[in-house]
């Protein structure tokens, strides 16, 4: 146990465990209502990894090829935490052959003999949910060839996790958790025999989290695009599990899906990944396309931001943009401040992005790539658009919230010029510095050009006062600023036309030019790309803008912009090793 534990993360972990041993005496199936279907099968290449004794969990890497995975050296309480989740199972089951099947058999049934009794750090309601559906989905995989007994204590085991979840699915926090939880009691209590009576109250608490945690337009109040996804799927999942068991979901169930999908659409760029932000990732390849078709929702959302991001996709260019505030302080533990931040996908190459969440890769990453020179926009030096800190006294452990944010977002899309524009606005700046960031963005419908606008300006008399009590105190050199552009590690990116220019190229072999005009000097610097399936932080290159505003509005523009000779359409094959090849 944890020193910095809070009082009622320890209560919390002493009523985890003794509900997880008292679920042992209660009555336990002893076969399935039905033949499982997987519904999850993971990475191939991540499943040969395993396989081969490279295990990555948590951003850490334990090389031991031959030993069990309950025997590893646990380098950090998350990688622990990841594997008693058993998401490597669909991994495994991706792979598919004989060494992979035992090393599900072995170490799943190991599981049991040593964690049962309701040892380990795997008795959370949230981790019993994503276990039970693994365990369930792979049945078949994992009790092909076993004898009677290990049959029996694996039904036992999940007779036991299912009893408990019906005891502790209220101790998961709200949110993700939480629908991992009733979605892993729906699952259990509609495949074991004896287990249905759960299924009731689990599809009402469910259908409740739905309205309380998922608002009108289909999004999440933490505004992760990832995290969206992932309800996503699970909901999708206790609905198929409930309509194949002859039943009706919840209509609350069936309506978030209806408003999610659209959603999810609107945050999909045109190589099939998620925008980065605020904590979430790409999304495993497939894993949003599948979401959608599971879900057989079709169209797009009518609104012009989704969940607070703007899309504009022309040609075979998407570009989605931050134009709302930040979570609120409740929701933002993941938070980024990337407010008016933008990523740019040319086909199925990324080619402007963010740098992304850095939580594998400890705290110090975790909270750089928070912060505002991390995304792909404006920032004032020394500053992000939204801050930091805590409320009072918390345990290391525990992340920092966004304590101040932009209070206002100017947000207008009009089709103009052949095109669509956007402007958008915050104030983020104007408690510290007086000023106002305003980005306008246009791209033609050809998707052949994205020209954009970047202005710090001093609106109003306190605005002008407060910019010149910050200018006086820079002793009248003014406020310096950045404009970045993160580039992806695939972009070859050089600097051109004696240093006024950046030409990119794409490794569909598109060539983008990045030119500029206004009072800053560019240069192409190092930058790094964050992902969760990797080692480490992946180098890359970005874009800077470097000026100071000495006046009461600065005015830097910029476009990106396909060279002539580049075609309208490319033939693009992916011919590089899938991301999630994780040893380096």
């Amino acid at each position: 146990m944890a020193d910095n534990e809070s009082w009622s993360q320890k209560r919390s972990r002493f009523l985890n465990r003794m509900h997880a041993r008292a679920a042992r005496f209660a009555a336990g199936a002893t076969a399935f209502t039905t033949t499982p279907e997987p519904r999850t099968i993971g990475a191939y290449a991540r499943g040969r990894q395993i396989n081969g004794g490279n295990f990555l969990f948590a951003g850490f890497l334990v090389q031991a090829p031959r030993t069990a995975i309950w025997d590893l050296p646990m380098p950090d309480e998350g990688f622990e935490i990841e594997l008693h989740g058993f998401t490597w199972l669909d991994d495994l089951a991706a792979v598919g052959d004989l060494h992979a099947a035992r090393n599900a058999q072995e170490w799943t049934h190991e599981w049991v003999r040593r964690f049962s009794g309701g040892q380990g750090p795997g008795w959370t309601p949230d981790l019993t949910g994503r276990r039970l559906i693994r365990w369930i989905n792979h049945a078949i995989m994992l009790l092909n060839g076993q004898d009677s007994a290990t049959s029996s204590a694996y039904f036992k085991a999940l007779s036991q996790q299912t009893v408990f979840l019906s005891r502790r699915w209220k101790a998961a926090s709200p949110g993700l958790p939480r629908f991992e939880a009733l979605t892993g009691l729906i699952y259990a209590g509609l495949a074991l025999e004896g287990m249905d009576k759960h299924v009731g109250s689990a599809s009402r608490a469910l259908a409740r989290e739905c309205v309380s945690e998922i608002d009108a337009d289909g999004g999440l109040t933490t505004r992760n695009p990832e995290e969206l996804l992932e309800v996503f799927t699970l909901l999708n999942w206790a609905a198929d599990a409930v309509r194949d068991a002859g039943r009706v979901p919840p209509e609350e169930v069936s309506r978030a899906i209806k408003s999610i999908a659209p959603v999810l659409r609107a945050l999909r760029h045109s190589d099939g990944s998620l925008a980065r932000f605020h904590g979430g990732g790409r999304g495993m390849d497939g894993r949003l396309d599948r979401a959608l078709a599971t879900a057989a929702v079709r169209g797009m959302t009518n609104n012009d931001r989704s969940m607070g991001f703007a899309r504009i996709s022309h040609g075979r260019t998407s570009v989605i943009v931050d134009a709302a505030p930040p979570p609120l302080r409740e929701a933002s533990a993941n938070a980024h401040a990337s407010t008016l931040a933008m990523e740019v996908t040319s086909g199925r190459r990324p080619l402007i992005v963010n740098c992304g969440s850095g939580a594998t890769f400890g705290r110090s990453w975790r909270r750089a790539g928070r912060a505002t020179p991390s995304h792909s926009t404006l920032g004032i030096e020394g500053f992000s658009s939204s801050r930091l800190g805590t409320a009072g006294k918390v345990a290391e452990n525990e992340a920092e919230l966004l304590i101040e944010i932009p209070q206002e977002v100017g947000f207008e899309r009009a089709e103009v010029e052949g095109g669509t524009r956007l402007v958008v606005g915050h104030d983020g700046y104007v408690p510290t510095h007086g000023l106002t960031h305003v980005r306008t963005l246009h791209i033609g419908f050809d998707g052949r050009e994205l020209r954009g606008e970047d202005v710090l300006m001093a609106r109003s008399d306190p605005d002008k006062r407060r910019f010149d009590l910050m200018f006086d105190k820079s002793r009248l050199k003014g406020i310096p600023f950045t404009v970045r552009f993160h580039l992806h590690p695939d972009v070859d990116a050089t600097l051109d036309m004696n240093g006024h220019a950046v030409s990119m190229v794409l490794k569909s072999s598109e060539i983008w030019v990045f030119r500029f005009e206004g009072p800053v000097q560019l240069d192409l610097d190092s930058s790094v790309y964050l992902e969760k399936s990797r080692l480490s932080p992946r180098a890359t290159k970005q874009v800077v803008l470097s000026g100071v505003a000495v006046e009461y509005a600065t005015r830097v523009s910029w476009s990106l912009a396909k060279t002539q000779d580049t075609p309208n359409a490319v033939r693009d094959f992916d011919l590089e090793e899938t991301s999630e090849l994780i040893v380096e």
